[in-house]
């Protein structure tokens, strides 16, 4: 039976890229059970927001200490000169889009092994990979499975299994990126499905200052997305006037205030409050610059972006293993997840580009 220097389990961003980034004579194979890095397809609208102007290890989520260290080897000024042979544009909050993500595609993709990963074993020096197609044996296992959302894009737990069968450790896993639910006291909410407007949503130390979208499940757009990152349980707080300043006049609320008049009438209607003239509302404006509640929970694996949790950090060193040697592990499988705006896919190559300079 042949042996591979290298198996690479999953081929999505961070697969992808790394098996781009091996040099010198490395007998590899990716395995992968689709023919397609559907995830980066979809991503941005189509479009795949690959990086961002600032990218620091603040943009993350991670227990871990090391996010800063991996993100160093592969800057976000090295991923811009990777890719500047493919049409991409800086639109706002300083993201980088490609035209369209074929391009992306395209300049990533290399040949697969389309199979199912079922298991992963050890014995002595050499791993024994099952697939649904057979058994396929390596010197070396890089695993690059990913997260559990979209599901219906072919994602699975696979990684963290392996992960767990070699005694990590998974930080405890939840959707992440993704909308948020209400209690029945918001479902005044509900009722505004299609309304957006800007706000700054805080959950926890974090703050963000974007779009917020209502919707029959509930809240959305980004700066409910970002925020659901740094979300357990409990409140958060929007500022829906954060550049409101107050000023008298006879107008009402619904004509003064720089909200939507739909929403600002609903507002009024669930909280049981008239729309009187702003001169008279000043408890009101108060009430709308720090709205608190507590959601219900998240729209889900299904909706979700990324995975938040992932296999311990704090028990690899340079991603690989301390347990098992010659394992690694890369992109979001691992317990570092990114804000929107292109840092997961950053961190995605970031991470891969670290190990490629270990499988040569």
């Amino acid at each position: 039976m042949k042996v591979y220097d290298v198996v690479i389990l999953g081929g999505g961003a961070s697969g992808l890229f790394l098996a781009n980034n091996i040099k010198g004579k490395v007998d590899y194979l990716i395995v992968d059970k689709s023919e397609i890095p559907k995830k980066i397809k979809i991503s941005g609208g189509g479009k795949c927001n690959f990086t961002n102007d600032f990218v620091s290890s603040s943009n993350y989520l991670s227990k871990s200490k090391k996010v800063s260290d991996i993100l160093d080897a592969f800057i976000n000024k090295d991923v811009i000169e990777y890719f500047k042979d493919i049409p991409y544009k800086k639109i706002k909050n300083h993201q980088y889009f490609a035209k369209n993500s074929s391009y992306i595609i395209d300049k990533l993709n290399q040949k697969k092994f389309i199979a199912k990963i079922l298991s992963v074993e050890k014995i002595k020096d050499m791993f024994c990979i099952k697939t649904s197609k057979g058994e396929i044996r390596s010197k070396k296992v890089v695993v690059a499975t990913g997260g559990v959302s979209y599901k219906k894009l072919g994602s699975s737990a696979i990684g963290y299994e392996i992960a767990k069968k070699f005694g990590h450790t998974i930080v405890p896993l939840s959707p992440a990126l993704v909308g948020l639910t209400l209690q029945k006291e918001q479902f005044w909410m509900k009722e505004l499905s299609g309304v957006s407007l800007k706000a700054k949503v805080r959950a926890g130390e974090k703050t963000f200052y974007d779009d917020i979208l209502f919707s029959h499940y509930g809240l959305t757009g980004p700066a409910i997305l970002n925020s659901s990152l740094y979300w357990r349980k409990g409140k958060i707080s929007i500022n829906f006037l954060p550049d409101f300043k107050f000023y008298s006049t006879n107008k009402t609320l619904s004509n003064s205030l720089n909200l939507p008049k739909r929403f600002v009438l609903g507002f009024l209607r669930a909280n049981g409050l008239e729309d009187r003239p702003l001169n008279r509302s000043k408890d009101i404006v108060a009430r709308l610059k720090e709205y608190s509640f507590a959601p219900a929970g998240t729209f889900g694996y299904e909706r979700a972006e990324v995975t938040r949790g992932g296999v311990d950090m704090d028990e690899l060193d340079n991603l690989e293993s301390r347990f098992v040697k010659n394992l690694y592990f890369i992109g979001e499988v691992v317990d570092v997840t990114g804000e929107l705006g292109g840092y997961n896919f950053q961190w995605c190559f970031s991470s891969a580009k670290l190990v490629s300079s270990f499988l040569s």
